[in-house]
């Protein structure tokens, strides 16, 4: 099958590490694979070249409009591609082969207005394919999408880079926290997140400060790393500016974009992030795959994904004295953070596995082409 993805940006994001794994899986099973990006710099250009894909294009219009009308399965991926791919294909005569993806539950449907431009657009794809049940709910209630065109598929990973992260020898997982000014025995927290508003790396911040305050001489010292980049361009200069306020120090350390995150987290304890919402997180899911616990603010998908008191802790969106305390508890219970991360690396495997997703996703396809 030739196959054409079309997503808004080819740049660090879930949504597209995502679309890479699926590019991957598919080229793997034989077909033929494109991407077309709408905007942005196409950060992960090289790696999607490297997964298979026949071409990899940044396009306008009418570019895309050509590559729709010449391929036999299109797929779009995030709002703004959904919505110019579904309008090119109407006006094309291309809807028979339409296939759109919903990665999150976007703020941008509470408007009424473009909620129902959306609502009209959607109606276009074959077939819609969301990655959690929650952001299924959403869609049908503010994105005025008809339900019966909507296919639940998680997102599936593969385990195998996580895990070999997660079995380094103590003496070599010692020198390379040093590398970095980490203790052998700190508790060592990450989040790897863009710097985008729904993440809230002030509030972290502050639930981490909290947290520090309250540990004694007696416990381990408490560290932060921050991975991910700017897409907003300000993002990380407020968030440093506010563990600045925080009198945090070298405690908080912003990493950036790093293209080596499975061995970040083999230096690790726990993931943390303090989303206002989530589609799913496919960090979580790294993170898990690694034998991380989790904690996390319970919305949106997120318990779909962090089993309270099995695979993590989740606490409620704006409680940051919750979060610390989670943090404080995890910091002084080593046994509780090895149990919660191997039941989470368990759940990863029963149910989160890639090969499940890539298949879901080609039985959509072939679906939509009968």
């Amino acid at each position: 099958m030739n196959v054409q993805h079309v997503i808004t940006t080819l740049d660090v994001g879930g949504a597209e590490v995502h679309l890479l794994s699926q590019v991957r899986g598919q080229v793997e099973r034989g077909h033929v694979v494109s991407v077309a990006y709408l905007k942005g710099a196409g950060s992960l250009r090289a790696e999607f070249e490297l997964a298979g894909a026949k071409e990899v294009a940044h396009v306008g219009p009418f570019g895309l409009y050509r590559r729709i009308r010449a391929a036999e399965l299109v797929h779009s991926h995030l709002l703004k591609a959904d919505m110019l791919t579904a309008l090119l294909a109407f006006v094309g005569f291309a809807s028979h082969k339409l296939v759109a993806s919903k990665h999150n539950d976007e703020r941008a449907l509470l408007n009424p207005l473009f909620a129902r431009i959306h609502g009209l657009l959607g109606r276009v794809p074959r077939r819609t394919i969301i990655l959690s049940k929650h952001v299924v709910e959403y869609f049908v209630t503010h994105g005025r999408l008809a339900r019966a065109r909507l296919v639940q598929i998680y997102y599936g990973l593969d385990p195998a880079p996580f895990e070999a992260a997660a079995k380094l020898a103590p003496d070599e997982r010692a020198a390379r926290r040093a590398e970095l000014g980490l203790g052998a025995d700190d508790n060592v927290l990450i989040c790897v997140a863009r710097f985008a508003p729904q993440k809230r790396h002030d509030r972290l911040l502050e639930a981490f400060a909290k947290a520090r305050a309250e540990l004694t001489p007696e416990d381990p010292d408490l560290r932060l790393l921050l991975v991910g980049g700017d897409p907003f361009g300000d993002g990380r200069a407020r968030a440093e500016a506010e563990a600045q306020r925080l009198g945090l120090g070298d405690a908080a350390l912003f990493l950036g974009i790093r293209r080596d995150v499975p061995a970040l987290y083999g230096l690790a304890d726990v993931f943390v992030m303090y989303s206002e919402w989530e589609g799913l997180g496919l960090v979580f899911l790294e993170a898990m795959a690694a034998g991380l616990p989790v904690v996390a603010t319970g919305v949106s998908a997120v318990p779909e994904v962090v089993v309270e008191g099995e695979t993590g802790l989740l606490v409620p969106f704006g409680d940051t004295a919750a979060m610390a305390a989670a943090f404080v508890a995890l910091t002084r219970d080593p046994a509780r953070r090895r149990d919660l991360g191997e039941r989470g690396h368990a759940r990863v495997l029963e149910a989160f596995a890639l090969d499940r997703m890539v298949d879901a996703t080609l039985a959509v396809y072939r679906d939509v082409r009968r």
